[in-house]
């Protein structure tokens, strides 16, 4: 069988734009169906305007919010104030209590030196000696405890007279001390960290003297 290209290549064109031409019109009918969905869907979800009483009590409801946060604040920080003078007063109240707990100790073992310098059938002389004992270990015992506390004594004697830490009751003339330097101590004076807590009161050299 012979085919007629002509005839054929007619036949094919003509289905082929008919087929495009459907599609064509299809497509056009679904773009103007478009418009109309698009705006029925923003008429059903657009809101409708407040108005301005609806605004104006919204913005008073805010507002008594806003105060009670605030009033809800302020209590807290009152509350937080009282707690924070409470605790202060105590810490003040019982600032000591540490130090005194630390001292303790020292009262008992000037108790002990008493309780042994005074022994019945016991020479006077051997009480004296245990007196003079316990004491002088309770001595180092409240140095020690002094120490802890960062109150350490100012190292006066032969040392130069200084007015800051220093107190001069009287002058007295040494061969074996410069003058205005620190002959004896009357009493001793104490620093605490970096301040003083009490000044030395000590005797002055004047030097060897004219004789």
């Amino acid at each position: 069988m012979v085919i007629d290209e002509d005839r054929f290549y007619d036949s094919f064109l003509e289905t082929w734009v008919s087929k495009d031409k459907k599609n064509e019109e299809l497509l056009d009918d679904q773009e103007l169906g478009a418009p109309e969905e698009v705006g029925v869907e923003e008429i059903e979800t657009e809101e409708p305007d407040k108005s301005p009483e609806e605004l104006l009590e919204e913005s008073r409801a805010e507002v008594v919010e806003w105060q009670d946060t605030a009033l809800r604040a302020m209590a807290e920080f009152e509350n937080y104030k009282k707690r924070m003078e409470r605790e202060r007063s105590t810490m003040l109240k019982y600032s000591g209590e540490s130090i005194f707990r630390e001292l303790l100790p020292v009262v008992d073992n000037l108790e002990r030196a008493v309780e042994q310098g005074i022994v019945d059938g016991v020479e006077a002389e051997q009480n004296l000696q245990a007196l003079l004992e316990g004491v002088e270990l309770t001595l180092k015992s409240l140095q020690a405890t002094l120490e802890k506390f960062e109150v350490k004594p100012i190292d006066a004697i032969g040392q130069p007279f200084d007015p800051t830490v220093q107190e001069a009751l009287s002058m007295e003339v040494s061969a074996s001390v410069p003058a205005n330097h620190v002959v004896r101590e009357f009493e001793k004076g104490y620093h605490y960290k970096d301040r003083l807590l009490r000044a030395a009161r000590v005797i002055v050299s004047s030097g060897a003297g004219n004789g």
